[in-house]
């Protein structure tokens, strides 16, 4: 089988390698079938699609939204380099599966409008699947409504004509997309378990996702419901695409 190759963005250790480890159980892959490359760490290596299966990216702290002002020089080179490579991706509609920060990259390049108005906290939201969503291969065993995590400062708005919306939630009308046939993204995470998020809370505590006095509240708010399904769709990406 040839391999998949998941691009991340995290430059603090445990949470990346956490984030790591929860994509080879929920996908289902050997670290030898997932290669993961940290692009906060240095340029994106050049890949041939033809010598992949697909691709995951993970989440990460950068926004699309942001100011380019504000933007590091490591951002800015991150950018350019997901540009160049869905450039690609979506010309050839190769298996890509952005979560989080994949949806802002693949939003962006798509003309998506990304903004603050429907942020989430950092909590467990119930996803609903639209007509589109339940009928998508890659959905298939799906409940129609069920439980995942989120917590993002930005999200899409207005989705490009391109894409076709799969999923949305009370407070956030973009939760997944899909752009041709093979090209997905998510602004929930369903690689996350409640061990894995309850790192990134720790790990993010002075990000601004939270008050430094809501610890507790947050720790709170991802218990509030069990979050069972969404590894699902890792797993079937997988069972898709490998080649």
């Amino acid at each position: 089988m040839k391999p998949f190759l998941l691009l991340a963005t995290r430059a603090e250790d445990v949470p990346a390698d956490e984030e790591y480890a929860l994509f080879v159980q929920f996908t289902g892959l050997s670290p030898e079938q997932l290669i993961r490359v940290r692009l906060e760490a240095g340029p994106m290596p050049a890949y041939d699609l033809d010598d992949l299966s697909g691709i995951f990216v993970g989440g990460g702290p950068f926004n699309a939204s942001d100011p380019p002002s504000k933007k590091s020089v490591v951002q800015h080179r991150v950018e350019a380099e997901f540009h160049d490579l869905l450039d690609e991706v979506v010309a050839r509609d190769f298996p890509f599966l952005g979560a989080c920060y994949g949806i802002g990259t693949v939003g962006a390049h798509q003309g998506a409008t990304i903004d603050g108005t429907y942020r989430e906290p950092i909590s467990v939201v119930p996803v609903t699947l639209t007509e589109a969503g339940a009928s998508d291969p890659l959905l298939v065993g799906m409940p129609r409504e069920f439980e995942a995590f989120v917590g993002h400062k930005e999200a899409i708005s207005v989705l490009p004509s391109s894409a076709t919306l799969l999923a949305s939630s009370p407070t956030c009308p973009v939760q997944m997309f899909r752009v041709g046939s093979n090209v997905y993204a998510t602004q929930f995470h369903p690689e996350l378990d409640l061990d894995g998020i309850t790192t990134r809370i720790h790990a993010y505590a002075d990000h601004g996702y939270f008050a430094s006095d809501e610890l507790e509240l947050t720790l709170a708010a991802v218990r509030r419901a069990a979050v069972t399904h969404t590894g699902r769709i890792l797993r079937t990406f997988v069972e898709r695409y490998a080649r």
